[in-house]
């Protein structure tokens, strides 16, 4: 039989402009057969227009462990800063 695989060290290099980050306040998800199309937007107050700053294309496989991370590191932040608030309603879609 074959060998196991052997797990490999990934290293995580950043450029400076993106480690910088860009500030969003809404996304849009649009999912298909083979990929996630998530588009990350800004709202601005009495605007109708989200402006689209980033669009993030992946497979099914990462949108889930991306899922599971984020609802793992949510849990973390609410047992140290509290619950967040505003989400009483759930998820609503913005519509854009």
């Amino acid at each position: 039989m074959g060998q196991p695989p052997k797990d490999i060290q990934l290293r995580a290099r950043i450029d400076e402009a993106v480690a910088k980050g860009t500030y969003f306040n809404c996304a849009s998800i649009a999912p298909n057969r083979s990929e996630f199309i998530i588009d990350f937007g800004r709202i601005v107050p009495n605007s109708s227009e989200v402006k689209i700053l980033a669009r993030v294309l992946t497979t099914p496989l990462v949108v889930k462990q991306l899922h599971r991370a984020l609802g793992q590191n949510i849990e973390q932040y609410e047992k140290k800063f509290g619950d967040i608030a505003g989400d009483e309603d759930g998820l609503k879609r913005v519509g854009f």
